[in-house]
């Protein structure tokens, strides 16, 4: 009998959920809107990574929101993009929450890629995004870290992926006073088993890099994938694919999220 009815294993090339592929729409027009928020004066690589990506897995209309200090510098090949208003810093101010509130009203799904830069203005300014926005919400790198001080926004919102590193997961859970501690060194099975009970807690969808797997949970459902690459998570690759999947699966984000893994 398996002790964890709640835990599926997928293995490289071997889908868990096939019908996800298969329910990709052919057709770009049904394919979704994504919305993309990052960047700032020092770096946007992940902005440009990640709206390439998102346009080549097949995402219908894929537009980005940069801060105006990066106008001279965005390449051609970023053919839609919105600039908001700077701050000194060089990142996203208060005054480009118009611009961002329209893309989410454009967007059926929003991706906070990070190169957010760390700002206490551009902190406020996602906590009100992310307090106001309805739709479905992936946040990864330093937009999490962004966030921490209002996690509650975070893990008590519907509809959110966040792929964060084990170090981010573990600051999370502390903000949140979950009572249990993450070590580096548990077990994968430790880490499935909180995960399951933390998601049926919360309504978020977790994906975490632990062990040389790649874990994603939510709703108290569990699955891991051998993952070889962990710079492609921290580049931002891994949860551009996961937030395009998500926009042609919206009612089950554990399968797209999973099956973006294989893809």
């Amino acid at each position: 009998m398996d002790m964890h009815p709640y835990w599926q294993r997928q293995q490289p090339g071997k889908p868990l959920f096939p019908d996800v592929e298969w329910n990709k729409p052919e057709q770009r027009s049904l394919a979704g809107n994504l919305g993309i928020i990052g960047g700032n004066k020092l770096g946007f690589v992940a902005v440009g990574d990640a709206y390439m990506m998102a346009s080549d897995a097949g995402v219908g209309s894929v537009r980005v929101l940069l801060p105006d200090v990066l106008k001279k510098s965005v390449p051609a090949a970023i053919t839609d993009v919105v600039y908001g208003a700077s701050n000194p810093s060089g990142s996203l101010a208060r005054d480009a929450a118009p611009g961002m509130h329209a893309l989410g009203a454009w967007a059926d799904g929003m991706l906070l890629i990070g190169d957010a830069g760390r700002n206490s203005e551009t902190a406020i300014l996602y906590e009100d995004f992310v307090r106001d926005y309805r739709g479905q919400l992936t946040v990864t790198r330093d937009s999490i870290d962004l966030l921490q001080n209002t996690p509650e926004l975070l893990v008590e919102r519907d509809s959110t992926l966040l792929v964060v590193s084990f170090a981010q997961l573990q600051k999370l859970f502390s903000r949140v006073y979950y009572p249990k501690i993450l070590t580096f060194s548990m077990q994968l099975q430790q880490l499935v088993e909180t995960l399951h009970k933390f998601t049926v807690t919360y309504p978020v969808t977790i994906m975490v890099f632990h062990q040389n797997h790649l874990v994603v949970a939510n709703g108290g459902q569990v699955t891991t994938t051998p993952w070889e690459n962990p710079m492609s998570i921290w580049k931002g690759t891994v949860a551009t694919h996961a937030a395009a999947y998500w926009l042609w699966n919206r009612s089950n984000p554990l399968h797209a999220v999973t099956a973006s893994l294989v893809a």
